[in-house]
């Protein structure tokens, strides 16, 4: 068991791309982009060049932490999933945070809040499930404190995935607050000919 575990950690969860590794107590790479797109092209890349600038290894890593929503859909499925791949193949635990653990992380008095479409926000009271509601319910509810720094976000991924990584049961799941909103094509399947 490593006293200074090295920990990479990332996220796609918003419009952005963002990685950090941590050895030890210590950010010795970062490197985050806002995009709209793109992620699942952007994303291994990234952490290629993350682990590079600190002068490290895929078989150096001794667990990965992801940033598992909620926010995007696509995003969250694209992190989730490289870090279970990743886990898989390196043999190595993955860790799932939730934008709330980093957000509560980086601001334990205040409520988190994830801004969601709509005009609406996810917020996750103490001892609470999260929910999705309206922004005017949502700053009724107390002092929020929100983050729009991917940087700022994946370092406190690092960090709590640091304080997890020994005791995670399972692999990192997506968490999603509220239901898809993509609907099935309504254009009418081609006849299919028998031949």
């Amino acid at each position: 068991m490593p006293s200074d575990p090295t920990i990479l950690a990332f996220d796609t969860s918003a419009a952005h791309c963002a990685a950090a590794l941590l050895r030890g107590t210590e950010i010795v790479a970062l490197q985050s982009e806002r995009m709209r797109r793109g992620q699942a092209e952007r994303l291994m890349p990234l952490l290629e060049d993350v682990l590079a600038e600190a002068g490290c290894g895929w078989r150096d890593l001794d667990a990965i932490g992801v940033g598992v929503g909620p926010g995007n859909f696509t995003g969250i499925r694209i992190s989730v999933s490289a870090a279970r791949g990743l886990a898989l193949g390196l043999a190595v635990p993955a860790v799932g945070v939730t934008g709330f653990d980093a957000l509560k992380f980086l601001n334990p008095t205040r409520i988190p809040a994830i801004p969601a479409p709509r005009e609406q926000v996810y917020v996750q009271m103490p001892d609470t499930e999260p929910n999705l509601t309206n922004r005017d319910q949502a700053i009724a509810m107390g002092p929020l404190y929100s983050c729009d720094d991917p940087a700022l976000l994946v370092r406190a991924i690092a960090r709590i995935a640091a304080n997890r990584w020994m005791d995670a049961p399972a692999p990192p799941a997506p968490c999603y607050v509220r239901p898809a909103d993509a609907a099935p094509s309504s254009d009418i399947p081609p006849a299919l000919l028998d031949g």
